[in-house]
């Protein structure tokens, strides 16, 4: 890794701390330190560093954007069930200065009716569902993409 190396953020809404646990036959047996070492091996391959938070807790989520919002090449992230409820980390990601990219680990349009809307869609770069937990791995190479084509942006 080199010094200074842009930094993607990937950010963990509430019950993700509980994969491998709950359901699953829905959200697969890798936990969230499998999920974090796959993001890390990942952004290591892109040329990013890594900063990975997990928060059952919405104003903790929004503090978290509110602090990466000028520091960050990206940011990843799986809202969970925030995805489909709150304006406020959709209002936070607005003001993003980089990209931004959308996870879910299932295909939310082939589950429950309410899964199928996102408060975070329109305002972010792109969303990526249904691939399981390769969907982060999908979402960090496209921010190292889109990071070496911003201008101001060190190339990884």
């Amino acid at each position: 890794m080199t010094p200074n190396a842009p930094v993607v953020a990937v950010l963990n809404g509430p019950n993700l701390n509980l994969l491998g646990e709950r359901q699953p036959e829905v959200y697969g047996r890798e936990t969230l330190d499998d999920v974090r070492q796959l993001c890390l091996r990942t952004a290591r391959d892109a040329g990013l560093e890594l900063d990975f938070r997990q928060s059952n807790h919405e104003g903790e989520i929004v503090d978290a954007i509110h602090e990466l919002r000028h520091a960050v090449a990206g940011v990843v992230i799986n809202a969970a069930a925030y995805t489909h409820t709150s304006v406020a980390i959709r209002d936070a990601i607005a003001v993003v200065d980089a990209p931004v990219i959308e996870v879910h680990i299932t295909n939310v349009h082939r589950r429950e009716a309410f899964r199928g809307h996102s408060y975070l869609s329109d305002v972010v770069e792109g969303v990526i569902v249904g691939c399981g937990t390769q969907g982060y791995a999908l979402a960090i190479a496209r921010i190292g993409h889109l990071s070496a084509a911003r201008p101001g942006t060190s190339s990884p």
